[in-house]
């Protein structure tokens, strides 16, 4: 690993060891981080603002360094070097295009051996397994569109919107960006 990440994970083990914030946080009490974090790092995104950009990552890793700093000084059995030697793994499992010997010529091609590689893994037994709960309305109506293959049933304005999305997926289009897009439009005229 790279210097300034050791030093980073160092100073988190430090600020769990002597700060008394840092002490009483536990992954409970830091979720609602996670969540801010990454939606400023969408908006750094979104912006295009590539320093805005830098920072927020910066703060969104500092969620992934104090929720291992927190499993390991409470001895869930597990380090930063656990997480990223993990995701390391699966990176390499899931991309056999370039750490094997598989020959692909399209990143729709990447995508299908992503999710053939991830399915085997998951071994799900309901294709809705793994939707998180509190993903945004649309993004979740988004990710069971990707999953059900049913016709969406009804008049009532929910099957309308999610009519919408099933029209924007077979667009190739994002519906959560979309509307966002729409909504700063319309913010802008306001």
């Amino acid at each position: 690993m790279s210097q300034e990440f050791d030093r980073l994970v160092e100073v988190m083990r430090r600020l769990r060891a002597e700060c008394p914030w840092t002490r009483e946080q536990t992954h409970e009490s830091l979720r609602r981080y996670v969540i801010e974090e990454a939606y400023e790092t969408a908006e750094a995104i979104d912006l295009r603002d590539s320093d805005h950009l830098r920072e927020e990552l910066g703060d969104l890793l500092m969620q992934v360094v104090i929720h291992a700093a927190i499993a390991e000084s409470d001895g869930e059995g597990w380090t930063t070097d656990d997480v990223v030697r993990g995701i390391a793994d699966k990176l390499i499992h899931r991309s056999p295009h370039v750490f094997g010997d598989v020959t692909v010529s399209s990143a729709a091609e990447v995508d299908a051996i992503w999710q053939r590689l991830k399915a085997e893994r998951k071994q799900r037994t309901h294709p809705l397994e793994g939707i998180p709960a509190d993903l945004p309305a649309l993004m979740a109506a988004d990710k069971v569109l990707g999953r059900v293959d049913a016709p969406v049933e009804g008049d009532d304005l929910g099957a309308r919107l999610l009519r919408l999305v099933a029209e924007a997926r077979a667009a190739g289009v994002d519906p959560e960006a979309e509307l966002r897009a729409a909504t700063r439009r319309h913010a802008d005229r306001g």
